[in-house]
């Protein structure tokens, strides 16, 4: 998702600053949520015809939040020793089982129920 020398100058400006202290994997999750919800602030209570006007006023914000749930997402995975990567395409996979076109397509009904 990110790439290697990306995720090392984010290691690196973590280091820096000994914050490697504070991110457990409880901190980590629990700022990704903060960082989630403030990316869902901009669009909660919006109508779907507000959207795209939201999204062109407050562009720069919304990428900044994006940008700290990437960041955040990367510093986890590793910690953790997981790949962005191989974590995604397993869980494709894992969709792609769960949600086969010819059940799926053009709904939005939980795999359970199909």
């Amino acid at each position: 998702m990110i790439s290697h020398n990306l995720l090392n100058s984010l290691l690196e400006f973590r280091h820096e600053r000994n914050w490697e202290q504070f991110h457990t994997v409880r901190n980590l999750s629990a700022a990704l949520c903060v960082e989630a919800a403030e990316l869902l602030d901009y669009f909660r209570w919006a109508r779907d015809s507000d959207i795209e006007s939201i999204i062109k006023e407050h562009k720069a914000e919304i990428e900044s939040e994006l940008a700290d749930v990437i960041i955040l997402l990367s510093y986890m995975c590793h910690d953790l020793g997981l790949s962005i990567e191989d974590a995604v395409s397993k869980k494709l996979n894992v969709n792609r089982a769960n949600y086969p076109v010819e059940k799926a397509k053009g709904i939005f009904t939980k795999y359970d129920k199909l």
